[in-house]
């Protein structure tokens, strides 16, 4: 969650806590905070499992994380696999000329 910090952004952000909060609040303040990250922690890992019980054993062992949205579009977008070859034939069958326009049918409209 917040791989994406480095010591030097922890280091201003310890420094405001201590100008904002002062040093007597900030300490218990960062126990409350650890405290409230274990329990939150704690409940993902329960629901997961719960979930997972739930599912059964065939669909026990589903990777959550592959469900993630984000995940699932990386997948799905991204990968070159592809099933089925993209067609040179459109649905009719029949290639137009560059010339020849689209087909209409005023029945369709």
């Amino acid at each position: 969650m917040f791989s994406s910090l480095g010591w030097g952004e922890v280091a201003v952000l310890l420094v405001l806590g201590l100008f904002v909060f002062g040093p007597e609040r900030l300490p218990g303040m960062a126990a409350d905070a650890g405290k409230t990250l274990r329990k939150v922690r704690l409940y993902v890992k329960d629901m997961s499992e719960d979930l997972k019980s739930e599912l059964g054993p065939e669909l026990g062992d589903v990777d959550l994380r592959s469900l993630h949205p984000r995940t699932f579009v990386q997948k799905h977008l991204f990968s070159d696999d592809d099933d089925e070859p993209a067609s040179p034939m459109p649905r009719g069958g029949v290639l137009l000329r560059k010339d020849e326009p689209a087909p209409w049918d005023p029945d369709a409209t």
